[in-house]
């Protein structure tokens, strides 16, 4: 039996722990990116805006019938069998879209470069020999290389962001809190989000009414900020390309008329505001992660990556008193970033960087320079808890990047609205 995805992809599913592969029998389903696959794995359960359109999960979303697996072979093996959906996969099935298949993450979705010591390294699609980007790497290579029409992730320091940053994708992390985490494994429940990642901003925008039904809380005024950031904390290449389109954004704006109604000005940022950012999540991110899952992690060390294991270790050793600290911390930078963007958009580059090749990956010191590089623009929207919009821009050298459009809390489909209007205007 196959399943036909709206690309024409076919998949076969064998079983579990059996060879899952393509119709045509010629290439296996790649298990760096496919925990397991269906036919699908559970069909739609009514027509809808999403009809034909297929869904690869992150492997921390609650599937019916399956287990989650948190990207971690051993921790799968004890997992129960989930009796239910979570409630952002049910959202998916009940507006017409159908589950492919459950795809790999990042070891419990701690890591931004897509890269998982059990599984395997994603493909990146758009940049052959780099890094996916992750942690919902699985999800971002199943849309990329068209095997799945969305991407279903999360978001806490970058992870839907990144990936598609890296692979060329529109991801949106919405506003923190507006959709249900119900049965969706937790890393740190002060940053974690739902978000979602597709090749184009129209299915971006199905998915997003889809997903939020409901009326955005705030508005956009239609002035446009974009932020300048010290050069040390992006790479030249990026920044390049970064400002070139938002130039080109100005410019398509002016042109068709949307000058009289948007505003477009600059924004001087400080580095030393992102390093605070960045104290602040590792301490309160950092405790958050251990007491949602030290007490499996305390002993299961030898079965968790190096790097992974460290930073478990290292949140181990964060007290409660530098926690609710942290906390206090949290809420005064995150009134201060919601005032700081108030009612308009911010621009700003989404990855300090292109997508690492894999041999600079697997360089410890280059790796966590770069993770440290880009978490310092990622940690704004973080921060603010607020709704960010990755739309894929590339260097002049044809590798993807991206602009990250970030809005007021509860202005995540006006967001998408707009992104997708700008890159309209833009191709008129």
């Amino acid at each position: 039996m196959t399943y036909r995805t709206s690309h024409g992809v076919s998949l076969q599913h064998a079983g579990d722990g059996a060879a899952v592969h393509m119709a045509t029998g010629a290439r296996a389903i790649d298990p760096t990116v496919w925990r397991v696959v269906g036919t699908p794995l559970i069909a739609a359960t009514r027509l809808g805006p999403l009809s034909g359109m297929g869904v690869a999960v992150k492997d921390l979303y609650a599937v019916a019938g399956q287990r989650v697996g948190a990207g971690n072979p051993t921790y799968l093996a004890e997992a129960p069998v989930q009796e239910h959906s979570a409630p952002a996969v049910q959202r998916l099935l009940d507006a017409g879209a159908d589950v492919i298949g459950i795809a790999q993450t990042d070891e419990f979705a701690y890591s931004l470069a897509g890269a998982n010591a059990h599984y395997g390294t994603p493909p990146n699609p758009r940049a052959p020999g780099r890094v996916p980007g992750g942690s919902s790497s699985g999800p971002a290579s199943a849309v990329a290389s068209t095997q799945a029409t969305i991407g279903l992730g999360t978001d806490t320091a970058g992870s839907i962001r990144i990936p598609s940053a890296y692979q060329g994708l529109w991801g949106l992390r919405t506003t923190h809190g507006r959709i249900s985490r119900d049965g969706v494994h937790p890393l740190s429940g002060s940053f974690d989000t739902v978000g979602w990642m597709t090749r184009d901003a129209q299915a971006m925008d199905a998915v997003t009414h889809a997903m939020l039904p409901d009326r955005d809380t705030a508005t956009l005024s239609g002035e446009v900020a974009v932020c300048v950031l010290p050069s040390r904390m992006v790479d030249a290449d990026v920044a390049e390309a970064f400002g070139r389109s938002c130039d080109m954004m100005r410019n398509a704006m002016t042109a068709n008329g949307l000058a009289r109604t948007h505003t477009w000005d600059e924004l001087t940022l400080d580095a030393d505001m992102f390093d605070g950012f960045l104290d602040i999540f590792s301490v309160v991110r950092g405790y958050e992660a251990w007491q949602a899952n030290g007490g499996w992690v305390r002993g299961h060390f030898d079965a968790i990556a190096p790097d992974i294991a460290q930073r478990f270790r290292n949140d181990a050793l964060i007290g409660e008193t530098a926690y609710r600290r942290g906390l206090e911390r949290l809420e005064q930078s995150r009134a201060m970033v919601r005032s700081l963007v108030g009612d308009r958009v911010l621009l700003m580059p989404t990855a300090a960087t292109v997508a690492p090749t894999l041999t600079e990956q697997d360089d410890h010191d280059t790796a966590a320079r770069t993770r440290k590089q880009t978490m310092r623009l990622t940690s704004l929207a973080g921060i603010g808890g607020l709704p960010a919009l990755n739309m894929p821009i590339a260097t002049a050298q044809g590798l993807p990047c991206g602009v990250c459009l970030i809005g007021p809390a509860g202005s995540d489909k006006a967001l998408v609205a707009f992104g997708k209007e700008l890159r309209r205007r833009l191709s008129a």
